[in-house]
């Protein structure tokens, strides 16, 4: 089973369930679940992980539609008010909701300091409590490393190799996906190779991101490294089935049981999807 590790879906912002305020999605039009599931269909990817996206603020309810309607082809990594602590008393009954695995925490620069100000230091003890898996992204990889050292219980997913596009824009990204390569000390710590056609400065099958990739299958293994899209961060640049077949037909130091982990098997160990 092919199982993308993280696609966003999105309605439009309306007054009654508005965006944040002057925050813009990756695609024009919103992706929909009546869209994405042929998508899926047509690529051959049996599941998706549904990562809320930031814009729509902290909320999950369409993921969880999705899941509704979908309950063998969806799950939810879902938002939470990270900077409240009064979220604390959800997280007993997070996962009761159907479909949802875990929680997915972003950290754009303005948020940095929130990992070594006491701002989050409620949360992690709690996630690792309550058996919640976290995909977290955005700041620097190193910061990340005492909270993996001091909760060895916290199964924790660097998204996106651990790099962020601005990191790529710098010309960094060598650099980045070593720090990220660092992280895989922790037993706890895996990586989503997610998003490698928008980091890529190629067209398809993205020749230029291979060394990238190899780096962190080499520093992880297969059983903590996932196949993802992240679909709609780089829509144009490649097909559905593209962004499968590049792992699975044009990365040739993958073996083909190297390939049944990342591509699905390693993601549902991971979160416990059965």
């Amino acid at each position: 089973m092919i199982v993308d590790a993280q696609v966003h879906l999105w309605k439009a912002s309306t007054p009654d369930r508005p965006w944040l305020p002057g925050r813009v999605a990756q695609l024009p039009e919103p992706l929909l679940i009546e869209k994405l599931v042929p998508m899926m269909d047509e690529a051959g990817v049996g599941r998706a992980v549904i990562v809320p996206p930031s814009w729509e603020g902290d909320r999950n309810d369409y993921a969880l539609e999705a899941v509704r309607r979908f309950p063998t082809r969806f799950a939810v990594m879902g938002r939470i008010p990270l900077a409240d602590p009064q979220t604390a008393k959800l997280l007993p009954e997070w996962k009761k909701q159907p479909g949802m695995l875990g929680i997915r925490v972003t950290f754009h620069p303005p948020q940095w300091p929130w990992l070594s100000d006491g701002t989050t230091d409620w949360f992690w003890p709690l996630a690792e409590k309550f058996n919640l898996p976290v995909m977290f992204y955005g700041a620097p990889m190193p910061q990340f490393a005492p909270v993996a050292a001091r909760y060895p219980g916290l199964t924790m997913i660097a998204d996106h190799l651990g790099v962020t596009g601005d990191v790529v824009k710098a010309g960094k990204l060598t650099e980045a996906v070593k720090e990220t390569a660092v992280l895989a000390k922790y037993p706890n710590v895996s990586v989503k190779l997610s998003t490698t056609p928008f980091y890529s400065s190629e067209s398809y099958p993205f020749r230029d991101m291979t060394v990238h990739i190899r780096r962190l299958f080499d520093a992880f293994g297969p059983r903590r490294c996932y196949w993802g899209t992240d679909l709609t961060n780089s829509y144009a640049k490649a097909t559905y089935r593209q962004r499968v077949t590049h792992f699975t037909e044009t990365l040739d130091f993958l073996s083909a049981e190297d390939k049944e982990w990342i591509m699905g098997r390693a993601i549902l160990e991971r979160l416990g999807w059965a």
